[in-house]
């Protein structure tokens, strides 16, 4: 989806091991992401593990909302996709699905990669819609950007960075 207007990039590079793929409708490997309850409690406060079918609401969901991108590691010849994210100012839902990958500070580069995007698109904050209070992981590499608890909700809070435009 085009943000403001704007073309969605094919490719975002973070660093020389690090990138995020423009979503392209392949995704039947994310589904086992998605069926480790442990991922889906961090996502969902729920247990359930997901089905493709609600995987690909979910993904058409993501992809209507904003720029909706795989997190690409290098690996030997080529990327292995661990993880997705998806991108608007209003919103910033991250998943590293590979667990052998959490921890490892990825989450964080591409924080900073898309708080980048944001700026190059001209917003002044960029927010998370909600951190919930047992995803410690999340809400300890969201505040290491600067995000910023704003609001209390049911299960946890909304976080708010302001961009400062140079």
């Amino acid at each position: 989806m085009a943000i403001q207007g704007i073309a969605q990039p094919e490719m975002i590079k973070i660093d020389s091991t690090l990138r995020l793929r423009k979503f392209d409708g392949v995704y039947d490997f994310a589904l086992a992401w998605y069926q480790d309850t442990e991922t889906v409690f961090l996502v969902d406060g729920k247990r359930e593990p997901y089905t493709m079918e609600r995987l690909s609401e979910m993904y058409r969901f993501l992809e209507g909302a904003g720029e909706l991108y795989f997190i690409e590691i290098r690996e030997n010849d080529g990327y292995k996709p661990i993880g997705d994210v998806t991108f608007w100012q209003e919103d910033l839902p991250i998943v590293i699905g590979d667990s052998n990958y959490r921890g490892k500070k990825i989450g964080r580069k591409v924080i900073l990669a898309l708080v980048r995007r944001g700026r190059e698109l001209g917003f002044n904050y960029m927010a998370v819609n909600e951190i919930y209070d047992w995803n410690e992981g999340s809400r300890r590499c969201f505040e290491s950007v600067g995000y910023k608890a704003c609001e209390k909700t049911a299960k946890g809070a909304r976080y708010r960075l302001d961009i400062a435009i140079s």
